[in-house]
């Protein structure tokens, strides 16, 4: 199959993520709409040439068209990206199914899990579009503002292999960067297991801990991320590369991420509802927080770090007391 860019891509989420892929869409030439539930923001996006609430500094290429009306949009299109947040990606799914044309390769570039389900989502597609649907998912280090701006960035893409093919060929180029891997299950576990293992680290800094605290939680946090992804049947080596490790490292590390933001605020004693007020957006790691602990328990793998955090969003444990118990706990090999 050919995989150039002549196709038409529709990229269904028009937040801060979902503007930054589809404006590195139509830098590289791809005929790009990008569409969103708020068909006012829709309509400025399309005067304004850019996203003014997410991305004021990241106009829009010519070829990326805003787009309130979904379903001339999937009329329009030959493949859907999805970028919406993880609680709205089934009902975007179902939305969408009527309307996928024959041979549509499916992107999407949510991290989590769904709500509720555990599941991955990957398997919510599956269930929605049919085992056979054709489609690949997009992780990696990746600041929505930094892709916009054109700085140097580098992604997995992981799928079936014309799915992983197509979005590889239109997203890689200038300064991005796109690796393909088959490890859908394990990119998908990091991207749900780093944003919990930031709010971690962010709780940390803001109680005042220093770089060591910091980098050891990053590095038992990784430990926690693989003994769940390898259990379900993820690659070790996925979970070292860019989906994994550096994911992790960068929401870890900069408080450009929404997860790490919220941990600060925690830390620092203002409450859950305050610190999500004052982001304005989804942060993912407080919805993959219960589900990420609670799949881990019913896969039998131990994650101390990500079940305090759990416990501090949402059965009120005091961020100093979730920090005692992780210091309490028993002295053991480091690999064991």
């Amino acid at each position: 199959m050919d995989h150039s860019c002549d196709a038409r891509i529709a990229v269904l989420g028009a937040g801060s993520w979902g503007s930054a892929l589809a404006i590195q869409l139509a830098r590289n030439g791809v005929t790009t709409l990008l569409w969103g539930r708020d068909g006012e923001a829709l309509a400025q996006m399309a005067v304004e040439r850019r996203n003014a609430r997410y991305l004021p500094d990241s106009p829009f290429p010519e070829r990326l068209t805003p787009a309130a009306d979904l379903a001339a949009t999937l009329a329009l299109a030959d493949h859907v990206l999805l970028a919406v947040p993880s609680h709205a990606f089934r009902d975007t799914l179902k939305a969408i199914a009527p309307r996928l044309k024959p041979g549509s390769h499916l992107g999407w570039a949510t991290k989590g899990l769904e709500p509720g389900s555990r599941k991955m989502l990957h398997q919510v597609i599956a269930e929605e579009l049919g085992e056979g649907q054709s489609s690949a998912v997009i992780s990696g280090p990746t600041f929505a503002a930094e892709v916009a701006h054109g700085l140097p960035t580098a992604v997995t893409i992981a799928g079936t292999p014309d799915a992983a093919a197509l979005y590889t060929a239109c997203l890689h180029g200038g300064a991005f960067r796109a690796y393909t891997s088959s490890d859908v299950t394990g990119v998908e576990i990091g991207g749900a297991c780093k944003n919990v293992l930031a709010i971690a680290t962010g709780i940390a800094d803001g109680l005042g801990f220093g770089a060591n605290t910091r980098a050891a939680l990053i590095t038992r946090g990784l430990a926690e991320m693989m003994r769940l992804g390898v259990g379900l049947g993820g690659q070790a080596e996925t979970f070292m590369g860019l989906a994994g490790l550096g994911d992790l490292v960068l929401t870890c590390t900069d408080d450009q991420s929404r997860n790490r933001r919220v941990g600060l605020a925690l830390g620092r004693g203002e409450a859950l509802a305050e610190a999500l007020a004052a982001i304005g957006q989804a942060v993912e790691g407080v919805k993959s927080a219960p589900e990420v602990y609670r799949l881990a328990q019913e896969q039998g793998v131990e994650m101390p770090i990500t079940e305090q955090v759990y416990r501090v969003l949402h059965e009120g444990l005091a961020p100093q007391q979730a920090v005692e118990a992780l210091l309490g706990r028993e002295q053991r090999p480091e690999n064991g």
